[in-house]
């Protein structure tokens, strides 16, 4: 162990054990865990952001589940809880894995033992460089976002996933057409069944909003939007920081100008064909639609007369203007910054391939979170998902192989790789997601049982061979532990058939 818990300089670089390149849950966690491990040594956590992600109210709700807040901190407060992590406010310019040393873009040089890329993705945009197309990923694109909502009348939302489920439930005062490539919403959090439970939620009234977000606030600029949102363009492009955390929008202002409630649409089985600007879409003589009324026969649309700053054309023919849209079609790791001159296994989806230790291909150097792919042979009833929860589990393992790396010992596989489990929020409901919850890999090897109480709850178990393979849990169903028991124990409940979701049977005193 080191003596010392200062970097040593020679040559004009810094010298340190370890470094972590990533300010988001990843990063962060991983190098907590180093600093407590590790005491008399000196940590370095690069960041291109300002600001951290940490994990807070943290609280283990079962063997698998687990629930926290994330929460914006200056690298200050950090520094003060751990004195021995030093925050480097720079986004990585170079890797030199040969020479074990990174090179910042302020020009700064460090050299490692052990290095741990946690640098999480970036949005996959629908198309870069159009001023009027934002990407939800990050603390300041949510500023962005929230700035020119309250100004807007119609926004557009591409995409299926955990944000654009969220945001198209919390706005209001703005019309939203939310275009998907699937025939049911959030298909990559439940089937078509849960989709529906959920719909009618996007025409009830919310309940009254929380106060005021305390982790973060924003500040607005004048100027049009139309000005700001060029500017947007303009400056920076490509720069990303850590990824939202759960509740991102808990408190914040998510209100356009007009005055009304929820107001969404939804074409789905569509994806965009051709995003036109104002003079453009003008000199096509092409008709917009406008937005479209409950029970509107499909022959009947009216033309829109008003004049939007941008204009869609989906491939099912139709068109709408609107204020700006937005692109929530998932994200991609974000390895381009350690890509070149280092030869670094990918895995399919473009992260760093990682295995059962969190090691890259290249001598020293590891990754966590969204930027890596995990390459080994996983549990029947784990997957990975870019989701926070992993991010957690994955910046707290990774520091646990690199300890033991440097200790000389082994590190078994974390237990959170043993199941799959995710707790979140959708619609103003509690959703778990336990195991091989929408069937993945199982082809039509499998069957489904199915309980739906409208408005209350909706409870989908897959089973194969009479064992619980996974689970979709919408609403207090307080089921969670007991169905995270029978996946992991792999319990054979043929015998009780359907009766397994009986209401009226007390199945958590059969198997507790």
């Amino acid at each position: 162990m080191a003596a010392d818990s200062s970097p040593r300089f020679t040559s004009g670089a810094a010298r340190s054990r370890f470094i972590v390149v990533g300010g988001g849950i990843a990063g962060v966690t991983c190098a907590e865990r180093l600093a407590a491990e590790f005491p008399s040594d000196h940590i370095l956590l690069v960041t291109a952001s300002p600001v951290i992600k940490a994990v807070v109210n943290f609280k283990q709700v079962s063997r698998t589940l687990e629930e926290f807040d994330i929460e914006e901190q200056a690298s200050s407060v950090l520094e003060k809880r751990y004195p021995n992590i030093q925050v480097i406010q720079s986004a990585v310019k170079w890797l030199k894995s040969g020479e074990h040393k990174i090179i910042t873009e302020a020009g700064k040089e460090y050299v490692y033992e052990k290095l741990c890329l946690c640098a999480g993705a970036k949005p996959k945009l629908i198309t870069e460089g159009n001023p009027f197309v934002l990407g939800i990923r990050d603390t300041d694109s949510v500023a962005e976002f929230q700035k020119h909502l309250a100004t807007a009348k119609r926004i557009i939302i591409v995409g299926n996933g955990g944000i654009a489920l969220e945001l198209v439930y919390e706005i209001e005062g703005c019309e939203v057409i939310w275009t998907i490539k699937d025939k049911a919403i959030g298909n990559a959090f439940f089937d078509a069944g849960a989709a529906e439970f959920l719909i009618p939620q996007l025409s009830t009234e919310k309940q009254e909003p929380p106060l005021a977000c305390k982790r973060t606030k924003y500040t607005t600029t004048r100027g049009t939007a139309e000005e700001e949102m060029a500017e947007k363009a303009a400056a920076s492009p490509g720069k990303t920081g850590s990824a939202l955390g759960p509740d991102w929008h808990e408190g914040l202002h998510l209100r356009g100008a007009r005055k009304l409630s929820h107001k969404v649409h939804i074409e789905n089985l569509c994806e965009i064909k051709k995003i036109y600007l104002r003079e453009e879409f003008q000199q096509s003589g092409k008709v917009p639609l406008v937005f479209p009324r409950a029970q509107q026969d499909e022959g009947m649309a009216e033309t829109d007369e008003e004049l939007w700053p941008v204009y869609v054309e989906l491939t099912n023919g139709k068109i709408y203007g609107c204020d700006f849209i937005v692109s929530a079609t998932g994200v991609v790791p974000n390895v381009q910054p350690f890509l070149d001159g280092n030869n670094f296994a990918l895995g399919e989806d473009g992260g760093l391939k990682v295995d059962k230790g969190m090691h890259t291909s290249q001598p020293g150097i590891y990754a966590a979170g969204d930027v890596c792919t995990t390459s080994w042979e996983p549990s029947p009833v784990w997957q990975q998902m870019r989701l926070w929860t992993q991010a957690r589990q994955m910046g707290w393992y990774a520091a646990k192989c690199m300890a033991a790396d440097t200790l000389g010992e082994s590190a078994d596989l974390d237990f959170s790789f043993e199941l799959f489990a995710h707790v979140t929020k959708f619609f103003n409901y509690k959703v778990v997601l336990l195991g091989k919850y929408n069937a993945q890999g199982l082809g039509s090897d499998h069957e489904l049982l199915l309980r739906c109480t409208k408005g209350v709850e909706y409870i989908k178990v897959v089973m194969r061979n009479g064992r619980m393979l996974g689970a979709v849990l919408i609403g207090e169903t307080d089921l969670e532990e007991t169905f995270e028991n029978l996946i992991l124990n792999q319990m054979d409940l043929s015998r009780y058939g359907a009766d397994l979701l009986d209401p009226n049977i007390d199945i958590e005193d059969y198997f507790d």
